[in-house]
This record gives C-alpha cells, structure tokens and sequence, in this order.
C-alpha cells in the first residue's frame, strides 16, 4: 500500500476552464479535496479568464483553510491544444482571446507557482484514468462528444499529448461531413457532425421542432420515432470515430464522456454501430465521473507533477464527491485584473 503523506505537506490546485463555465479545486498531495466551486467563465475571455482563474483559487485557498504559499502547482485543462514549449493555445474557438495570450507564462506570473498546461479532453483521461470508468485499463481512449468532440489518449498508462499538443483532436476527422467543405474546416469535418447542434437540427429536420439536446433525449425515451432516429444516427458517426481509433492506436476500452457522450442512451447503439463495422470490438463505457472528468483530472496531474503518489485517496469518494461548493455562480466579470 502507498503511504500517504501529511496534509500540511502541501497541496494543489486543479482547474477545468470551459467555454461556459470555470471549475476549480484545491486538494492535498493525497488527492483529498479540500475546497471546489463552478463559475460562470469570463467571456472576455483572455487576460480577463486569467484574472479569473487567479482570483478563484486565492478565494478557494481562504475557503478551505490553506496558505496560499503551501499551494505547489496547478495544472489547467482548456479547451485547445496548449504548444509544449510556447504556452499558447491553439485550436481553441470557444474561449476567446486564449489563442493570443501565453496562458502559462500569464498564471505563473499571477499564481506564484508552476503551471501545468492540457487539454480538457486530456486532463478527463486523466481523471477517469486515476479515479473513472479507465482506472482497470492501461491503454484506453476518452471520446468526449457535447458542444463539440475530442479525444483523450492513455497507452501503457501514460497521457499521449504528440509533438505539438493535438494528439486526439478528432474533431478534424473527414467523417460525417464534407471535410473538403472551408464551412466545416473551422471546428472540423466531425464535429460538424456529432455536435451539439447537429444532433438538434436533425431532430428538427425530421419533426419541424427547434428543440434542445437534453430534450431530444427526453423524446427518445418516451418514444418519439424522430428522435430514436436522431440518436442513432449521432451513435453512427461516433462509431465511424472509434473504429477509425481503433484501428491505429488498438485501445483496451472506449470510455464516452461529455455532456451527449456521457447519456446512458448512446452507449448501446454506439456499441452496435462499431460490431457492425468490426470484429475486434473494444470495451465501450460510459463515463463515470461525468462533468468532474476534467477537474479531477487535472487535480491528477497537478499531484504527479510534484511527485504525489499517482494512486487513488485512501477514501476515493473524497475525492469523487464535490466537497462545500457555493451555488453555480453566473458573475457580473467585476474582478478586478491588477494583480
């Protein structure tokens, strides 16, 4: 059994940056989470996200009863794809003003510590990989399918990132769509396909209902024939996607996240669609830490970087369970920016 370390040997921070909203956790070095909140994200984003992200573990830091200097990393998963040596972000549509900004040299400054870099979607692999649905798999991949689609690779147990940071970036697969099309080149052939609003509007195609995701779900359940239709022409292009996956990279398990991939619903047909087009099927799952995916993960990340043990709490659920949050809080962006 590891040993555990004392808690006032230090702690960090994990922080799970979203086009909507900013979640953020301060934990020990044994993964127990001491403080954790949700926000609505900047949409200055930017220097203005920055500020943010600073002022929000400061607060956690009171919150939960620890010294800022006793804080040792962060690490920050971001909607993008963070370059390994320039600290910029690429690839990143949905923050705005990220992708002109050095986001790592900017929170090290403000934060006083070093700051770890990742994708989103990289840093739910991690969280699944440490306490999820990839904990029992050494090489597995993450497909998180919501306002858009990514991928997060674990082979022989480690993240694998490729040599700009874009390793996963499904989205510009040349499936679903016509990748040829300049209209689809922006988020990607794909994710033109899968997202969000795809799988609305084919609802709306087939019903004449502007209607949102949750409830063509809720349609689907109750019976609804368009919707049923919706779905599973949503788990048919995802099956393109994993049976692409699989086909190079060879992964134990597919594990789908995200606010679509993560439905129950989509994990059945989504496996039938892949056994229809191969017969080497991996194991398909469904998330099992939902939207805190990404925020453990990083809090994983953030703990491996100053040499924590990588294995689970001694009490896993203390870290899986959101400890005192206050509620959801949609900000007036009033943060003050000089610090």
């Amino acid at each position: 059994m590891a040993a555990h370390l004392r808690p006032s040997s230090g702690y960090v921070a994990g922080v799970d940056l979203g086009g909507t909203k900013l979640r953020a956790a301060l934990a020990d070095l044994n993964g127990h989470l001491v403080a954790e909140d949700v926000l609505a994200t900047d949409p200055r984003g930017g220097v203005a996200v920055a500020a943010q992200i600073d002022a929000l573990l400061r607060d956690l830091a009171v919150r939960g009863g620890v010294d800022w200097s006793d804080i040792r990393a962060s690490a920050i998963g971001l909607p993008g794809a963070p370059h390994p040596t320039t600290g910029t972000i690429g690839l990143s549509p949905n923050v705005s003003e990220l992708e002109a900004l050095d986001v790592r040299a900017e929170l090290t400054r403000r934060l006083g510590h070093p700051v770890l870099l990742d994708n989103d979607v990289n840093m739910a692999a991690a969280g699944e990989r440490w306490l999820g649905s990839g904990r029992t798999h050494r090489h597995f991949v993450f497909v998180a399918v919501g306002t858009g689609i990514g991928m997060g690779i674990v082979l022989d147990g480690q993240l694998v990132r490729g040599a700009r940071g874009a390793a996963g970036e499904i989205s510009y697969l040349p499936l679903g769509t016509d990748p040829f099309d300049p209209a689809n080149q922006v988020r990607g052939a794909l994710e033109e396909a899968v997202a969000g609003a795809a799988l609305a509007a084919r609802y709306r195609a087939v019903s004449g209902e502007q209607t949102s995701v949750p409830d063509v779900f809720d349609r689907a359940a109750a019976g609804d024939p368009g919707a049923r239709a919706a779905i599973d022409e949503e788990a048919r292009f995802i099956a393109l996607a994993v049976v692409a996956v699989t086909a190079i990279l060879d992964p134990e398990a597919v594990v789908l996240g995200g606010g679509i991939g993560s439905r129950v619903e989509l994990v059945e047909p989504v496996r039938r669609w892949v056994a229809a087009l191969s017969a080497d099927v991996p194991v398909i799952k469904t998330s099992q830490l939902g939207d805190r995916a990404g925020l453990l993960g990083a809090v994983a990340v953030a703990r491996q970087e100053v040499g924590a043990h990588p294995g689970p709490p001694a009490h896993p659920d203390s870290a899986v369970r959101p400890v005192a949050t206050q509620p959801y809080r949609n900000t007036s962006f009033e943060t003050a920016e000089g610090r």
